[in-house]
């Protein structure tokens, strides 16, 4: 498996270098601050590949705030989605909060929307989302997330917590693979 890793990451394409990241996740913040600020909301980190941006988004909003993790997974460190598997679910109540999920990257953009029907459910008084990258398709998604950093091509992406068979998510850049995975 590692020569593998080790083949598919010295073969990827760089699309967006650490310093890229770091100014769209800067004007993310900056967005997020001018819209949430007055509203404490709870955020949720959508698990695995959230934990990267939700960090380094949170060390950047200047208001009061609190965190909690969800994770419904169709990858599964897999390279292609499946069925939605519900592995983790928030400890905190969702009733009348104001929800943040913040998640690595919004592709088909069935787990994002399984992800806002769930804090719904839950009473949540107002959901919002923030993806560090926005996969352009070609086609339209059921859900457009609220805060955007980047966009990509339809290519299958690694790092900032984007993952290759669960590998690579602390690659310091956006990357595509070379080859179909």
């Amino acid at each position: 498996m590692l020569d593998e890793i080790k083949q598919i990451e010295s073969s990827a394409d760089l699309l967006y270098s650490e310093t890229e990241v770091e100014a769209a996740i800067d004007k993310m913040a900056d967005n997020i601050n001018l819209l949430l600020a007055d509203r404490n909301p709870l955020i949720l980190c959508v698990m695995n590949g959230g934990v990267v941006i939700t960090g380094k988004l949170m060390t950047r909003l200047n208001f009061p705030l609190t965190l909690d993790a969800i994770n419904a997974s169709r990858y599964c460190n897999q390279t292609s989605g499946g069925e939605i598997k519900w592995l983790l679910k928030p400890k905190a109540s969702l009733e009348n909060q104001t929800i943040l999920l913040v998640d690595d990257i919004l592709d088909e953009g069935l787990t994002l929307e399984a992800l806002y029907e769930y804090c719904r459910q839950q009473g949540a008084s107002s959901i919002y989302s923030a993806v560090l990258i926005d996969k352009k398709l070609g086609h339209k998604k059921p859900i457009i997330a609220d805060f955007i950093g980047l966009e990509t091509e339809d290519r299958y992406l690694f790092g900032y917590g984007m993952d290759y068979k669960g590998y690579l998510r602390n690659a310091a850049g956006i990357f595509a693979c070379k080859e179909e995975v």
